[in-house]
């Protein structure tokens, strides 16, 4: 890897694994003799449903997804597929949500624009630093659903169990945390992702969905284009994609099969979070903002306590060579998100200026 480029600690859009960049560089001019880049090619050329149907392809083998589940690469990030979950499955039912943080907070915010909402669990009390225990959630007999974000990138939580829906369908936002370890499919109705912060370039999600929940009778209201079964039906080929990042994912799908899948990405994710939170547990001036248990392995809030500190630390870092570690506003403080893309290396030189730093500062 070339370390003279920044690391950059961003929640999104963040940083993409260097052999891919240098991959799609090369192939940017004349793409695999085509005589075009990518982003010039119809989409409905042989060349590109190529590209398509082999980024599906890869996913599936990557994830294990079953075959009655749709993977559908739809336009738009986290804000269109807060709308689409509850326009495609609330129905006549309620919704159930579980509230980390400022994601799921906006979820919930825009699923009551179409029905009932109900939040069964909540961390709002202690500004959503852990999860709330989901073994024996009071679930409604017509429970349409009940959503998470897995990963809340800007509150610093994960769930490492899922909730107990008690038989009713699990969606999950896990935009954040998407192929940072392997994952279940079979356990979940719908799984989203905006591929931005783990996977590829900004303006497209991966939605991955039970073929059983792509419904034709949804409300009049519904655009065409916010269901479901219309990405379904036309293998997310409705209208002209997202080609670009179609492409870019699937070139990192492929780059993940070839180091040793999901399993050994996240060994490579804990062994590299372990750099950054034995240093915050033993730090003296930096610390954690969530509890141990419920700790994010690809975003990681700390601060140290005091904002004209915590500033000051953010305007070092980036006169060091880093970027992006300001934490957001509803928290404060610092936030180094960690993708599968950030190299060891990268943690280790952040904690090693964050040492200098609080030795000099004693």
């Amino acid at each position: 890897m070339n370390y003279e480029r920044t690391f950059n600690f961003s929640a999104g859009p963040a940083m993409m694994p260097e052999p891919v960049l240098e991959e799609i560089r090369d192939e940017m001019m004349n793409y695999r003799g085509s005589g075009m880049c990518v982003m010039e090619m119809s989409h409905r050329s042989k060349v590109f449903e190529e590209i398509r149907d082999n980024a599906e392809k890869d996913l599936r083998e990557l994830m294990g997804i079953p075959d009655n589940y749709k993977v559908l690469f739809v336009q738009g990030g986290g804000t269109v597929q807060f709308a689409m979950v509850p326009m495609n499955l609330i129905g006549e039912g309620t919704a159930c949500y579980v509230e980390t943080g400022n994601w799921s907070k906006k979820a919930i915010a825009e699923a009551k624009k179409y029905g009932k909402v109900e939040v069964v669990a909540s961390s709002k009390d202690k500004n959503y630093s852990y999860v709330p225990d989901c073994s024996d959630l009071a679930i409604p007999e017509d429970a349409s659903y009940v959503y998470i974000c897995e990963n809340e990138t800007i509150n610093g939580t994960t769930f490492f169990d899922l909730p107990n829906t008690k038989g009713k369908i699990l969606v999950s936002d896990q935009s954040s945390m998407f192929l940072s370890r392997p994952c279940d499919v079979s356990k979940y109705g719908l799984i989203w992702a905006g591929v931005q912060k783990n996977v590829g370039p900004a303006g497209m999600a991966v939605v991955i969905i039970r073929e059983d929940l792509l419904k034709e009778d949804l409300p009049e209201y519904v655009p065409t284009y916010m269901s479901y079964k219309t990405h379904a039906d036309k293998d997310s080929m409705y209208n002209t994609p997202n080609c670009w990042a179609i492409y870019c994912c699937g070139k990192v799908f492929r780059y993940l099969l070839d180091n040793g899948g999901l399993e050994a990405m996240a060994q490579r994710n804990e062994d590299k979070a372990k750099v950054l939170y034995d240093y915050l547990d033993q730090s003296e001036l930096f610390k954690g903002t969530v509890v141990k248990e419920d700790r994010s392995l690809m975003n990681v809030p700390f601060s140290t306590g005091d904002a004209d500190t915590d500033a000051d630390v953010v305007a070092e870092t980036k006169k060091a060579g880093f970027d992006n570690l300001k934490g957001h506003r509803s928290v404060g403080g610092l936030r180094a998100s960690i993708y599968n893309a950030m190299p060891k290396e990268g943690v280790e030189a952040l904690v090693a200026f964050l040492k200098d730093y609080e030795e000099s500062h004693r």
